[in-house]
């Protein structure tokens, strides 16, 4: 009776301790710095400092964040870049997300893989 007590007590605090860390890692993003970024996306993080000119058609739209992997903030926060992605035949997979106004804000996260992930981008 005792181990039952004891293995059920440990589950709960395992089971507690994960859904903390998920919780957690949801607002937990990594760091790049913008020399360790591709060319192509030290090159959009320019345009969008200088407010542009873009060459895609969907750059400066709202980003939604539904999957909440940024920080909690508004609708209309964050604004999605295209970083060129060569020899694909479509935007590819990386974008810069820029938060509050994007052109003086500073606050930029860079992501590779569409969205799953992010690194928030450092000077």
């Amino acid at each position: 009776m005792r181990n039952f007590r004891f293995f059920r007590q440990y589950f709960l605090f395992l089971t507690i301790a994960l859904l903390a860390s998920v919780a957690f890692a949801k607002d937990n993003v990594g760091i790049v710095f913008v020399s360790e970024l591709p060319r192509e996306a030290q090159t959009t993080l320019m345009l969008i400092k200088q407010g542009g000119p873009f060459p895609y058609e969907k750059d400066g739209v709202v980003f939604g964040n539904y999957e909440s992997r940024l920080p909690k903030q508004k609708r209309g926060y964050y604004h999605e870049y295209t970083v060129k992605t060569p020899r694909a035949r479509n935007r590819g997979a990386r974008r810069i997300i820029a938060g509050g106004i994007p052109a003086q804000s500073g606050e930029y996260y860079y992501t590779d893989d569409h969205y799953e992930s992010f690194r928030r981008i450092r000077e």
